[in-house]
Parts: structure tokens; sequence; C-alpha cells
């Protein structure tokens, strides 16, 4: 479960016998909050999440969550720096603390691009899908699939690398990722690719308009030209998105051709921006 916990004075928290400062709120959703903080011992700042426990199956839940990060030591997959669980009256908190990345999420990226009139470049997008490849395939070397793939949940590092997120949407089970799962996945992988090289979701347009984006996945996704992408990229997302799930690639087969389409000089594991 982790070492105990205790709020101290001017705003700080101890988490494994370490002294951390509260710096702002970073967000909120549902039962959860984060926060920033900064380690007094190292000037380092990280991300707190703290997720409200109201009965014994939110805390098994928060704690699987936390296996979950503990399970992966891969630089795509977000790591978990402490865990503890906070008595609060009759209720707990589930604190996660986890690396802060100033650069936000993949989206926020796109986002920042999108308002200039930019998009990524070709090269960027490539480097920045290989990253993801490869984090989804250390999941399902584990046994796992990430069910909440997107650019919201898609961390960028320091040097621009893609970090996973969200691993508390594989704490339901074990699963073999083969057959339709690993084809939904790919599926998810091919939106997150879509709004790389366009700056929205596939079905943003559909949903926006009030109609069923489950009628619309059921039908070949048309992909706009653009003269900034190649045949080599547009062919790796049709084989993504289409609609029968047997006949996307498996993981290993797209991590390879990924791999062919890196420029000369990008023989590494973490990417830029």
């Amino acid at each position: 479960m982790g070492h105990a916990l205790c709020v101290c004075s001017r705003g700080t928290v101890i988490i494994d016998n370490k002294r951390y400062l509260f710096i702002q709120k970073l967000g909120e959703g549902g039962f959860s909050y984060v926060d920033l903080v900064e380690g007094l011992h190292d000037g380092h700042f990280y991300a707190l999440k703290r997720i409200l426990c109201h009965e014994q199956q939110d805390r098994e839940e928060a704690q699987r969550e936390a296996d979950m990060h503990r399970l992966f030591h891969h630089p795509n997959i977000l790591r978990l720096v402490a865990y503890c669980l906070r008595e609060r009256g009759t209720k707990h908190e589930a604190w996660l603390l986890l690396p802060f990345f100033k650069r936000g999420t993949l989206w926020n990226e796109i986002e920042r691009l999108k308002d200039k009139g930019n998009f990524l470049t070709e090269e960027k997008i490539l480097q920045l899908l290989l990253g993801i490849c490869r984090g989804l395939e250390a999941i399902h070397a584990r046994g796992y699939a990430h069910r909440d793939l997107k650019p919201t949940n898609i961390l960028l590092g320091d040097e621009g690398q893609p970090v996973l997120m969200d691993l508390g949407s594989m704490n339901q089970a074990c699963i073999h990722v083969e057959g339709s799962r690993q084809a939904l996945a790919l599926q998810s992988l091919g939106c997150v690719l879509y709004a790389m090289m366009f700056g929205e979701g596939p079905y943003d347009m559909v949903f926006q308009k009030g109609d069923s984006v489950a009628l619309a996945v059921q039908n070949q996704l048309s992909i706009p030209q653009s003269p900034r992408h190649s045949s080599a990229l547009r062919q790796l997302l049709t084989s993504m998105m289409t609609v029968d799930p047997q006949e996307r690639p498996p993981i290993s087969l797209l991590l390879s051709q990924l791999e062919a389409l890196q420029p000369p000089a990008s023989d590494q594991h973490t990417t830029q921006i």
C-alpha cells in the first residue's frame, strides 16, 4: 500500500519520507484531482493525482491503477514515483505521484500548432508513432491492452518522446491481446495518427453534426488528400482504419514498417518535436 502520508504545514505533504510543496491545481475530473507539486528534496516538479475513494471497490481500483504503473519500466509508458492511501474521515484518498511533463499532451501540441495554422511534419509524426507503438508493444507483451488510447492520454516528454498514460483503463483484467482486441487497439492508434496528420479526430465532424459515430466506423474512412503526407504514411493510416478488423496489421508488423520509414539519423528510442 506504500508508506504513510501526512499533511504538513504550508501546503506540503510527505510521501515516502519526502516532502512535497503544493504549487497549483492542474485539473480535475469525476472523482479525481491532479495537482502540481514540487519535491523539496530534489527541486523537481511532479503531478499528484488524488482519487476519492468512497467504497472498498474504489480503493481496489486505485490500487490496481498503481499496480499497472509498477508493471512497466519503459520510456514510452508513464512511471509511478510513489503511491499512498490517505484516510479522510470515513473515506479515503488514493494518491499517485507521477512525473510532470510541462509540454502537456499530444493533443495540446496538435492544438498549439493548429492555432498557428500549422501541423506536425511527417518526420515528427513517424517518430511519435514509433514511440507510441513501442509503448503499446510493451503493454501487449504483458498481456494487457490500453483501452483508452487517444491524443489526450499521450504525454510529451521534455525531449518530445510520447508517454502513454491513463493506465487505469487497463485495470479490469489481464487479457490476451489477440484478434479483435488488438484490432481495436490498432483502430484507436489509427485515430491518433489521423489527428496528428489533420489536427482533428476522424469522426469529430460526425459527432458535431449529431450523427452516429457507431455507424460511421462501419464504413471505410475517407482520408483527405494533402501534399504534406507521403503515400506510405497514407497507406499506414488506411491499414489501421480498415473496416475489417482481421485485415488490420499486427503491432509487430506496424513497428517494422515504421522503423523502415524512420530517417537514417533517427535510430533511437526517444523522439523529438
